[in-house]
């Protein structure tokens, strides 16, 4: 049966500030970049929408899917500017607006070369709950992606009852769920949430899963991630996560309910792990079996030309909008993740993902022409 929508996109709202650097980098690290005292001069600040709403929904858009995107944003200044922004797109219908808190923002830092930094107000998100979603829109939508629990206190707070409650309503509409994640803080309520627990009262109402290799450790193995991130040293805690651990918590992810389980790595990739899809090819979906049933792929980044790199602000988002594009229009799962490593490495390149994105037809020509090492592992992955 025909529905009205590819997907409806809900959760975290946000307008993005983000400082323009001078180009002189790339830097060794944060702590070369800024020292007391010192002066850094920016070429001004831009200002766009942010978030899994803005920043996958509009990607999905974008890509040729027709969307519904599920918002709140303040009674305030910056909400009427993000309102006016998604109405350029064509997008406002499902963004509300309530007076009881202001919109969210965030101030991006993101130096070149150097993994970016948030300074993050999460505002009207805090009151965000399951009344503010859309449920009619949802069952007329082939797939309900969610994002950003932990900066949606409602959806943490009583371990994550209005999460599994929605979750649980969404797949008996015959609705496919997806879940995007955020790092929680661990010195805020969010951070001292039992995630676990939440865990797993979710992850089996959650047919497609897409945290980051962070997220899903932090959220997931608590103890292992506290083991872990101190030996980092300022570095990237991901270059410390060695592939057992990886391969062990994609499958308590998968073995927690989890259909499709795409796990983002940064500059070390994407690992995709599957279990049975047949239920989500019951909904409508026409995913190959034989492609995806069961399968363990560890797939390359795309090269990235560095004098193009503007910042990395939603490249993951906007790999996961090619990714769910990719489910939509049934292609296989090695394709799926390729689209998915070149719509993040081309999100470098994009001050405003809308309007600078690669299309889908461009993007599917850039995959056919540019080598990427896609592994299949099925038990046959060694270190990497």
């Amino acid at each position: 049966m025909m529905k009205k929508y590819d997907a409806v996109i809900a959760g975290y709202t946000c307008v993005d500030l983000i400082p323009d650097f001078i180009k002189a980098g790339p830097y060794a690290s944060f702590q070369d970049l800024f020292r007391p005292g010192k002066l850094i001069e920016i070429d001004g600040i831009g200002f766009v929408l942010g978030g899994v709403v803005a920043n996958t929904g509009l990607a999905m858009k974008k890509f040729g899917k027709k969307v519904f995107l599920n918002g709140l944003v303040g009674d305030d200044l910056m909400g009427k500017i993000a309102t006016e922004w998604f109405g350029k797109y064509d997008a406002s219908e499902g963004i509300r607006t309530t007076q009881i808190a202001g919109t969210a923002f965030s101030i991006v830092i993101a130096p070149p070369g150097v993994d970016r930094m948030f300074l993050e107000s999460p505002g009207c998100n805090q009151v965000f709950d399951a009344g503010f979603i859309n449920f009619g829109a949802i069952s007329q939508s082939r797939l309900f992606h969610f994002g950003y629990p932990p900066l949606l206190k409602q959806f943490f707070l009583n371990n994550g009852g209005q999460l599994a409650d929605m979750f649980s309503k969404v797949q008996g509409m015959g609705v496919v769920t997806s879940l995007d994640f955020s790092l929680p803080d661990p010195e805020t309520e969010s951070g001292k949430a039992d995630w676990p627990e939440i865990m797993k009262s979710v992850l089996p109402f959650t047919d497609i899963f897409v945290p980051s290799l962070e997220e899903a450790l932090q959220i997931m193995f608590p103890s292992k991630y506290a083991e872990i991130h101190p030996s980092c040293e300022g570095g990237d805690i991901i270059d410390h996560i060695p592939v057992d651990l990886i391969r062990l918590l994609g499958k308590t992810i998968i073995g927690s309910g989890v259909k499709v389980l795409l796990l983002k790595m940064g500059h070390r990739g994407a690992y995709l792990l599957t279990g049975d899809v047949s239920p989500i090819n019951e909904k409508g979906f026409g995913l190959c079996v034989e492609s995806w049933n069961f399968t363990e792929l560890w797939c390359d980044t795309y090269h990235a030309d560095e004098s193009k790199i503007i910042n990395a602000t939603g490249a993951g988002d906007t790999a996961i909008a090619a990714f769910l594009s990719a489910i939509l229009d049934g292609h296989t799962a090695e394709s799926s993740l390729k689209y998915a490593a070149m719509a993040g490495r081309n999100n470098l390149y994009c001050h405003n993902i809308y309007e600078e994105l690669t299309g889908w037809p461009e993007m599917a020509e850039e995959v056919r022409l540019c080598p990427n090492k896609v592994i299949c592992l099925n038990g046959q992955l060694s270190e990497k």
